[in-house]
């Protein structure tokens, strides 16, 4: 006999739940395509591939970057977020690589927007992939990452990738100051359509560790990055770096990584209302591509289960190294 709660008609939120077609009718947060963009690690031909710690994930070629877009395009994918492999002989103290229009992160943009050329490209600003030492900033001969200086070089690595394409320059390096610096340096050479993402809440994460073998940085990488990139333990911090991004002309806001960081998603979309992204970084997608392969979980369904979740957060946009497994699953 089924329960009476008071003389009221009795709720129960089972009834929306009872089946597929009233789950789907009722459900809050609704995920497209143009939600994802694929996060690509570049290479030279003669690079290798195989990324160690992430399972089913590869360095792209030109040709074959060029061929990836074609593919997002047609299953709508929002864009294309670039980030390159240097091996060591191509590094040294002052990134210099990273400023030469000729690199392979300009070049590959070429070959895409030549390809595709509506296809959205955002570009990464730091010096990571290019330095000897592995850290996003020049160094000094104490081992101090040092701020202004770098960000005068940062200048010159957004102007490049600018003029190479790129619709959208995104510093991920935290230093101080750099988002109205580099507003200021392209619009002063006629990049004013060039947008910035600025990464204002990034964390001093262990979740990069894959992404740093990607790139080519975590071999050579000096000490850690705790003097420019946030405290895990830190909020209201993150509110602050947010606010001054957004002052300095930031046109949209990031927070990495992302699923252990949802709070801080939801709080910057909160309080500043420009568009926010959110990164399903390297250690994340290997969690999960790990934890499948052990047989310890679905990764189809853990994948859009945390894009979920970015979503109803607040995110815009998502960067992930499994866009376009999303955008198949999507279509199922």
């Amino acid at each position: 006999m089924p329960h009476q709660f008071g003389t009221f008609p009795t709720t129960r939120l089972r009834r929306l739940r009872r089946t597929a077609a009233l789950r789907n009718l009722n459900r809050e947060t609704a995920l497209h395509p143009g939600f994802f963009i694929q996060a690509t690690i570049l290479r030279e031909n003669d690079d290798p591939a195989v990324i160690d710690g992430m399972s089913g994930i590869e360095r792209q070629t030109i040709d074959q970057a060029c061929a990836l877009a074609v593919s997002a395009k047609s299953k709508r994918i929002g864009g294309l977020a670039l980030f390159p492999y240097t091996k060591p002989s191509d590094r040294n103290s002052a990134g210099s690589a990273a400023f030469d229009p000729s690199n392979l992160m300009c070049r590959a943009a070429e070959a895409i927007k030549k390809a595709v050329p509506d296809v959205l490209l955002i570009g990464d600003v730091a010096l990571d992939p290019y330095t000897d030492h592995g850290h996003d900033g020049l160094m000094d001969d104490s081992g101090t990452i040092i701020n202004d200086e770098t960000v005068e070089k940062l200048r010159e690595q957004a102007l490049v990738l600018a003029r190479s394409g790129f619709d959208i320059v995104a510093p991920s390096d935290m230093m101080d100051g750099r988002i109205g610096e580099i507003r200021r340096f392209l619009d002063a050479q006629g990049c004013t359509e060039t947008a910035i993402l600025s990464y204002a809440v990034k964390y001093a994460s262990a979740f990069y560790g894959p992404y740093r073998n990607a790139v080519g940085s975590s071999g050579v990488l000096k000490g850690d990055k705790a003097t420019y990139q946030m405290d895990p333990a830190n909020a209201l911090e993150g509110l602050r770096e947010a606010a001054l991004d957004t002052q300095e002309g930031a046109d949209m806001l990031m927070v990495k990584p992302g699923l252990p960081y949802l709070d801080m998603v939801t709080r910057v979309k909160e309080s500043f209302g420009l568009p926010t992204v959110a990164f399903q970084v390297s250690g994340e997608y290997a969690m999960m591509r790990s934890a499948a392969d052990a047989g310890a979980l679905d990764f189809d369904r853990a994948l859009m289960e945390s894009l979920t979740c970015f979503r109803r957060a607040g995110a815009d946009a998502v960067i992930t190294y499994a866009a376009m497994k999303a955008a198949d699953l999507l279509s199922y």
